[in-house]
């Protein structure tokens, strides 16, 4: 297979990566599927999505014609066999949940054409520990999209011993064609390199917070003001969802065995209590 054979593109989970990587590929020209198992969470995304592209339009970086013509070439659907039976590439944004995925990856394998890539934009869970759940190991790669994946242009591709040249490849030319910058991992490592990077930061502004060093605010604007991040620490987490980076650090846990690796106390007190960030109105900051 190349490049040029990829018509038609299925994501599947409608959450805010999903609904966000679902429209970049549609904008791109791609015929695109997103799927998820919740009607309510596909118009959630629906709208989430027109809204998005309506100030894109008010500010005048794209037209309204090219939005239209994005939102007819992408489906919203409940049917994972409708998503994806007449695929070509398949991005999975599903929970991170190693069990999940696997038997996501499972079902998928079964339903999609043999010649279609499956790929994962998890930055956690490798897909070598998805790649035995189907029958195309080579075919099985991740595909790490940055949130909110409209804006970030970066996507991390990373080939596993069992994926393919050829999957690899066509993988990053499709993200070059999708308009986003990729870089090729040539081995797999859990975080890969942006989040490992990332993490170190975030785990020392929990440290100062957690004993009393600074505030969030304090430490996020430390890291805005004098670092000339875009965004500190703690507003990011708040951004991607504290129950992300809570299962994230699970996941490592589990793999490592490693203590250090465990979601820290503040973190895990939010999560318990259902404070998640802007997707629940309240997390490090507190949201209208």
């Amino acid at each position: 297979m190349n490049i040029d054979q990829i018509k038609q593109i299925s994501v599947i989970g409608s959450g805010a990566m999903g609904s966000q990587i679902a429209m970049v590929c549609a904008l791109a020209g791609y015929h695109v599927y997103l799927q998820d198992i919740s009607e309510e969470s596909l118009e959630k995304a629906k709208q989430s999505l027109e809204g998005h592209m309506k100030r894109r339009i008010e500010k005048g970086r794209l037209s309204a014609r090219e939005v239209d013509d994005a939102f007819s070439r992408l489906y919203f659907v409940t049917s994972i066999e409708e998503a994806v039976q007449n695929t070509d590439f398949v991005i999975e944004a599903i929970v991170e949940k190693l069990e999940a995925k696997r038997a996501l990856f499972e079902e998928v394998d079964r339903l999609a054409p043999a010649h279609a890539i499956l790929a994962s934009n998890s930055s956690t869970i490798v897909s070598s520990k998805l790649a035995d759940a189907t029958n195309r190991p080579e075919k099985v790669c991740n595909m790490h999209f940055f949130n909110p994946a409209l804006v970030m242009e970066l996507v991390e591709v990373v080939q596993g011993s069992h994926t393919s040249e050829e999957t690899a490849q066509i993988t990053v030319e499709l993200s070059r064609k999708i308009n986003k910058i990729p870089i090729l991992l040539k081995k797999e490592i859990s975080g890969f390199v942006a989040n490992r990077i990332l993490g170190k930061l975030m785990d020392e502004a929990i440290y100062l917070l957690e004993n009393g060093i600074a505030s969030a605010e304090e430490i996020d604007l430390a890291c805005t003001k004098a670092l000339n991040h875009p965004i500190g620490p703690f507003a990011l987490i708040d951004l991607t969802g504290i129950d992300v980076h809570y299962y994230v650090r699970m996941q490592r846990y589990e793999e490592t065995g490693d203590e250090s690796y465990k979601p820290s106390k503040i973190v895990t007190e939010k999560f318990l209590k259902g404070e998640l960030g802007r997707k629940t109105g309240k997390g490090f900051y507190v949201y209208s």
